[in-house]
């Protein structure tokens, strides 16, 4: 039996998402959302970033920290294919894998350099928890890493599915004026688990401090209720 191989954690991912309902099921989805990474103190070197804002766009390795198990199945059901439908666990980014590894690719909006936390990495378009780990930071090098020839597989008939989001004006006004797209955009992807199309039935979804209360009926989700108390 091949050794363990150690893997560090470098940084930890700040997002907008304490819990999963709600992330994005890609990076890149939603561009307005805002995160930030925050090293661990050994890594705090502001030289590990020397050249790094000279690119546009990384690729962010980290850990499904949530979806942690000790076993591990060869199919998982997709939520592109309403979670009716099994495929290979290797030909899905399903959070259920032998290694529980996330990789996303995520546009820098740039590096501050904090006084207490050293450099900190502002970035948009992330699909992370709150508190994710991460193992490491690479940048996205266009000419290599785009392929616009790719083929798509089970998923090449996705088009960017989008809902209609209602979102009445004073509930929007509850909502950081700076939070307000990005919420939107979110709520947007449809953040219901696939197999569910109950039009009764209120969803809640926190987002950083609030919580975000909404139906959907025939394609357009209608804010219901936005509590801004959550602790």
């Amino acid at each position: 039996m091949t050794d363990p191989v150690p893997m560090k954690i470098i940084a930890t991912m700040h997002s907008a998402f304490p819990s999963k309902f709600g992330i994005p099921r890609q990076s890149g989805l939603v561009p307005e959302l805002r995160s930030a990474i925050v090293f661990e103190p050994e890594y705090r070197n502001p030289d590990a970033l020397r050249g790094l804002e000279g690119f546009s766009h990384l690729w962010l390795i980290w850990s499904f920290s949530k979806a942690v198990r000790e076993t591990w199945s060869p199919t998982v059901r997709p939520p592109r294919l309403g979670g009716n439908t099994r495929m290979g666990v290797f030909a899905t980014r399903s959070p259920f894998r032998p290694n529980p590894i996330g990789l996303s690719s995520v546009k820098l909006e740039g590096v501050e350099h904090h006084p207490d936390l050293g450099p900190v990495i502002h970035v948009s378009g992330a699909d992370l928890l709150d508190g994710t780990p991460i193992f490491d930071i690479k940048p996205y090098l266009p000419y290599t890493d785009a392929h616009p020839e790719a083929l798509g597989g089970f998923t090449a008939g996705y088009q960017g599915y989008r809902l209609e989001v209602v979102f009445p004006p004073d509930l929007l006004a509850l909502v950081p004026a700076q939070d307000r797209e990005a919420l939107t955009g979110v709520l947007a992807q449809d953040p219901r688990p696939s197999y569910q199309e109950d039009p009764e039935r209120v969803y809640g979804m926190a987002f950083g401090a609030l919580d975000v209360k909404f139906t959907v009926r025939d394609s357009v989700l209608t804010v219901v209720a936005v509590d801004s108390g959550r602790i």
